[in-house]
């Protein structure tokens, strides 16, 4: 498969390029954040590797600059900075795997295969519909009985996996697996302050309210009161 990798230190880039090849994948390498968003808008890649850290655009803004184009390949951010916010901004700028530095070859070559497998979009449902709420997967577009509802990357992976579970009580443990990743709880109000942001964008005004806070549970999506 092509892959685009983003690292701007020679012998680390140099490593997992031939890692890679080895694997039987063909890589388009570059140091320059710049560089990234000329061929990662330019090519389909099946997947997107990038540093944190790199000259020119960092990597955090060069995902966003992808995904604001409609650029939909799984992204892998690599990257020194281990903090739970760090983390968060990389998820929130539309990764979908944070690798942190450093890391084994076979622990890489998992994550990057793990994001392979994800089936081709020939495959998947693309619209996502709850009584007048729709959701394009493809287009990321957002609307409510016509209207268009305007969602940062986390917001709309958030309603992404409601829709998915429509009318089945989500738990906080759920989310902070599915949606962000985490495979702990970083006890922070980071899924608290998402979700009211999004019932905002989604249920004020109309009505009827979709999403709803189930006590002691969680949460659950559904167009019955």
């Amino acid at each position: 498969m092509k892959l685009l990798l983003l690292e701007d230190d020679e012998s680390t880039r140099t490593y997992l390029e031939r890692t890679l090849v080895a694997a039987g994948h063909v890589v388009d390498v570059c140091s320059d954040g710049r560089d990234a968003i000329f061929l990662g808008s330019s090519n389909d890649y099946a997947l997107l590797i990038l540093d944190r850290m790199v000259p020119g655009v960092d990597g955090l803004g060069v995902l966003q600059a992808l995904r604001a184009t409609g650029v939909s390949s799984p992204a892998l951010f690599l990257t020194a900075m281990d903090g739970v916010h760090d983390r968060v901004a990389g998820l929130d700028a539309g990764a979908d795997d944070y690798l942190v530095k450093p890391f084994a070859s076979i622990e890489f070559l998992a994550r990057v295969n793990a994001l392979l497998r994800r089936p081709p979009a020939s495959n998947v449902v693309t619209i996502l519909r709850v009584a007048d709420l729709e959701v394009d997967l493809i287009t990321r577009k957002v609307t409510r009985a016509g209207k268009a509802i305007e969602l940062q990357t986390q917001e709309f992976k958030l309603l992404e996996y409601l829709m998915r579970h429509v009318g089945e009580i989500v738990t906080r443990t759920m989310l902070l697996e599915s949606v962000w990743s985490f495979h702990f709880d970083p006890q922070t109000n980071v899924i608290e302050s998402h979700m009211s942001r999004l019932r905002s964008k989604v249920d004020r005004g109309f009505e009827q309210e979709l999403i709803h806070t189930v006590r002691g549970s969680g949460y659950r999506l559904n167009a019955l009161d």
